[in-house]
């Protein structure tokens, strides 16, 4: 088998299987394993699999630009916005994540609905000015244009200063294996930072994240209370997850 053929072969089966495991891969064919390793080390570059230790998971669309993620997905996002919706309670300081679910939490919360809502995010900010009965507060910092939301140090250190009920995280990517991960390593700090200041961290997870992995960790899914999500209960990459049915 020709590399490019092998290449094509790996491609049908990381989405065929929704995984790749580089030992399997090299026995099944007849090669070294390091000819797939270095397969599968062109094919992350070309942007078309996420490396993993053993092997390589599928990308996920959640990387792309905002625009580009905004027509993603979007009826999974508005199920999962409201189920989250649904968690906060009147007089509750939540903290919220950037992202498109994000802002979709925002068009599902009541209008009348007293709660402080922290963010970093501008956008799901701009979507709260129609909802006076939350205060609204965000975190500034450097804007990382690629996900609308700031992060470094000024947005860290902001973020110090509060205590949450409750933080719903964005991620892109969700898997019991590679964890909850994003494409960005300074975002996935500040996530982490937003994590530790609430009481209970729930993942915002759209189906397209579900089995996918991004470059940088941001929790185990062992550190949040719940996944929030429509996808199967039985999907492989969720499986012994705390799942919170959308």
């Amino acid at each position: 088998m020709l590399a490019a053929e092998r290449r094509d072969f790996l491609l049908a089966r990381l989405h065929a299987d929704g995984k790749l495991v580089a030992k399997e891969i090299a026995a099944e064919l007849g090669v070294a394993e390091d000819s797939i390793r270095r397969d599968l080390r062109e094919m992350a570059a070309a942007g078309l699999c996420q490396r993993v230790y053993g092997g390589a998971l599928p990308v996920s669309p959640a990387t792309a630009d905002y625009a580009t993620r905004a027509t993603v997905a979007t009826s999974s996002k508005e199920r999962v916005a409201a189920a989250a919706a649904a968690l906060i309670r009147p007089g509750a300081t939540v903290l919220l994540d950037g992202g498109t679910t994000a802002l979709a939490v925002t068009a599902a919360l009541p209008r009348d609905l007293a709660a402080t809502i922290v963010t970093h995010s501008p956008t799901v900010a701009a979507a709260l000015v129609d909802h006076p009965a939350a205060d609204v507060y965000v975190l500034g910092g450097r804007l990382f244009k690629h996900s609308a939301v700031t992060c470094g140090a000024a947005a860290a250190e902001a973020a110090r200063s509060v205590s949450a009920d409750l933080f719903l995280l964005g991620v892109t990517g969700v898997h019991h294996e590679a964890g909850l991960t994003t494409g960005d390593a300074d975002e996935a700090a500040m996530k982490r930072t937003l994590a530790g200041r609430a009481a209970d961290t729930y993942v915002l997870a759209s189906i397209e994240k579900i089995g996918a992995a991004s470059p940088f960790l941001v929790l185990a899914p062992t550190e949040v209370a719940g996944i929030i999500t429509d996808a199967p209960r039985d999907h492989p990459a969720l499986a012994g997850l705390p799942v919170i049915p959308a």
